[in-house]
């Protein structure tokens, strides 16, 4: 996995941005063990990896 927006990640999931901030928002702890700021604009390759699998994101491989 690569870093990515937080709006790719949206798009990917088909939600809206602020449907997938909401969804953020309920794991913050997780997220900011893992070094995501609750304002960035990127999640960091941990992080992607971590709310594909939680929210069941397929991620493109030339994404990854």
């Amino acid at each position: 996995m690569k870093a990515m927006y937080k709006s790719e990640l949206a798009r990917l999931a088909g939600v809206s941005s602020n449907t997938f901030r909401r969804y953020l928002n309920s794991r913050r702890e997780v997220l900011a063990e893992m070094g995501v700021k609750p304002r960035a604009q990127t999640l960091n390759p941990k992080a992607v990896k971590y709310v594909a699998d939680d929210y069941n994101i397929n991620v493109p491989d030339e994404m990854q």
